[in-house]
């Protein structure tokens, strides 16, 4: 089992990357999440990697974070879910995202991701329930705070910045900051780190 590569990374071609370890190129499939946060051609690069072994393919995705991979493993899980399917879900929502909408039941969120239609996704979120909504729980209850910093992240994003470096700018935050402030903080805390 491949778990991890660290190399130089050579092609990107979306969702496909190549990357060099000591030599030996590897294509590996990433979702688009991971996709946006790798650096230039020429870079170094490590990732943490699922290999899925089928009789007409040996195939290995990429993730940039571990929390990324272990979704990805729940959604193969899944009866109906191929690597492609999940790796189109991950590519489509973030792993908070996806948590959420599994926490709040929300179908429509789902429909959204090219290839996952109705009964899909309420099989996802069935299958899910407690398994993903759950570690949500701890970090946004639902209540006005969590609806402003979501705004906040996605004005962020909006803005260009990775949905990583507004995450962490989000995370340096006060919790009842109102959106407008919260925003000026995080551009002031992204701009310190950068």
């Amino acid at each position: 089992m491949i778990s991890r590569l660290h190399g130089i990374l050579l092609e990107k071609n979306p969702p496909q990357i190549m990357l060099d370890v000591q030599g030996v190129g590897y294509e590996v499939d990433v979702p688009m999440s991971t996709f946006y946060n790798l650096p230039a051609n020429g870079q170094s690069v490590t990732l943490l990697t699922h290999l899925a072994i089928r009789e007409d393919a040996h195939q290995l995705f990429g993730f940039g974070s571990a929390e990324e991979r272990n979704t990805f493993r729940q959604l193969i899980k899944i009866s109906g879910v191929g690597a492609r399917t999940a790796l189109s879900i991950l590519s489509g929502l973030s792993v908070a995202e996806l948590a959420q909408a599994v926490s709040l039941q929300e179908a429509a969120r789902l429909t959204r991701v090219p290839g996952i239609g109705k009964k899909t996704a309420e099989r996802l979120l069935l299958e899910l329930k407690g398994k993903l909504g759950a570690d949500l729980g701890h970090s946004s209850p639902g209540t006005a705070g969590s609806d402003q910093q979501h705004d906040i992240l996605q004005a962020l994003i909006a803005l260009g910045y990775s949905e990583k470096e507004s995450s962490t700018a989000l995370k340096a935050l006060p919790a009842d900051v109102s959106v407008a402030e919260g925003i000026k903080l995080a551009l002031r805390h992204l701009v310190k780190s950068n």
